[in-house]
């Protein structure tokens, strides 16, 4: 038929949503919802009853993953609502870089060196100052639409 060869770009999320639908009436306390255009886990959710005219709707009371900023909506019980895929992996802290960004240590053996230190004061000491004591230190980060964020940091021991 034809001679030509096609090449396509390959994407490593091979097109995968960062959200995916839910009824708002199904979404609970502790779940996650996009609220605003951010990704929030949810901490309060109240359903007021249908009223003359129509629909039950729910109230949602929502903490943004990364920004720590309560974030409020009211969507109709029975509509859907985006829920942000979120994943955390644990990595090996290897080093810290002096313009902030950390070396960490992947499950394949590989580097990712594109993670800056947090911006949570707390975190940020035990993270500098165990590594500074030579501890073997694992970092989770949360990752939710796109962005990525350290959120804890657990001690597997002293390095050896």
């Amino acid at each position: 038929m034809s001679d030509e060869e096609h090449h396509f770009e390959s994407k490593a999320d091979a097109g995968a949503s960062k959200t995916y639908p839910q009824q708002a009436g199904t979404t609970r306390k502790n779940g996650y919802i996009v609220i605003k255009g951010r990704p929030c886990k949810v901490v309060e959710v109240s359903t007021s009853k249908t009223g003359k005219h129509g629909r039950a709707k729910c109230h949602f009371v929502g903490i943004d993953i990364f920004t720590a900023k309560k974030l409020e909506d009211i969507v109709p019980s029975s509509h859907n609502c985006d829920v942000p895929h979120v994943n955390r992996t644990d990595y090996q802290l290897i080093d810290i870089a002096e313009d902030g960004f950390l070396s960490l240590l992947t499950e394949n053996g590989n580097t990712k060196d594109d993670l800056k230190l947090p911006t949570d004061e707390s975190l940020l000491t035990q993270i500098k100052d165990g590594f500074a004591e030579g501890k073997d230190l694992v970092v989770s980060v949360m990752s939710a639409m796109g962005e990525e964020q350290i959120c804890a940091l657990k001690d597997i021991g002293p390095k050896n």
